[in-house]
């Protein structure tokens, strides 16, 4: 499948859904399933709720992002992948630092998987750095003497020869990414927080029309709206930043 560029402020959206039941999940799936192009599935869910998750999503009219950043050896996230696929999840992220052939061999079984069950292909992006990190952690805690954006340049690199549709990087990468690759690549960017929100536990956040300018096609948004008092209008203000910024 060739993943296409949103075309619409809402399928650009993609809720995350960090809570822990599923009376939370419908409520905020019927409250917004058609103000969003997909709804997230993380740990925090799916260790309180799994699969169940997953089918209540998509039983609603949602369609389904697991979040789970698969990093293991490639026998073992291919079938992990495989059990996502089997279970309607339309798309999911593996950590690119898995390697080429955990990639690759992951690709192949959750295509294979698809076809057997008749489901259309499942869409596969790439976790290059997590929006929590910046240069210090990788530098001292990881022994990446790398600069951040050269590190996830290379490992974007890493995902598009192995064949995965799509990376999840920074909005701050995005421009230089699309510069060097080309603006087919996709990019999903963590940690979007509008102007009115507050940052919480992550590093490298932007607005949502800082993202778009930067060319990011699809953008993670969660406590901002799923902690809001009327979760309709946060999304709606987001929604109308998105749509004020012209997209070249």
């Amino acid at each position: 499948m060739t993943l296409k560029r949103p075309k619409s402020a809402n399928e650009r959206i993609v809720l995350a859904l960090d809570v822990n039941s599923l009376e939370e999940t419908e409520k905020l799936v019927t409250e917004l399933k058609d103000y969003v192009g997909y709804f997230k599935v993380g740990l925090q869910l799916f260790t309180s709720c799994g699969f169940e998750s997953v089918k209540l999503i998509k039983k609603l009219g949602g369609k389904v992002f697991f979040d789970g950043k698969f990093h293991d050896i490639p026998n073992t996230v291919a079938k992990a992948s495989a059990n996502l696929v089997k279970n309607g999840v339309d798309f999911f992220d593996v950590h690119i630092k898995g390697g080429s052939k955990m990639l690759k061999t992951t690709s192949k079984l959750a295509k294979e998987t698809a076809k057997r069950y008749e489901f259309p292909e499942p869409i596969i992006f790439g976790v290059t750095l997590l929006s929590s990190f910046g240069q210090r952690t990788l530098t001292e805690e990881l022994s990446v003497n790398t600069n951040l954006e050269e590190y996830v340049e290379h490992l974007t690199k890493v995902a598009i020869e192995s064949g995965l549709d799509g990376i999840v990087a920074g909005a701050e990468e995005t421009y230089k990414l699309k510069q060097k690759f080309g603006n087919d690549l996709i990019v999903m960017c963590p940690a979007i927080r509008p102007t009115w929100s507050v940052v919480n536990d992550q590093i490298r956040v932007v607005t949502p029309s800082f993202a778009i300018k930067q060319g990011v096609d699809f953008m993670i948004v969660g406590r901002p709206v799923t902690d809001a008092e009327k979760p309709k209008d946060a999304i709606n203000l987001i929604l109308d930043e998105i749509d004020e910024v012209k997209v070249c």
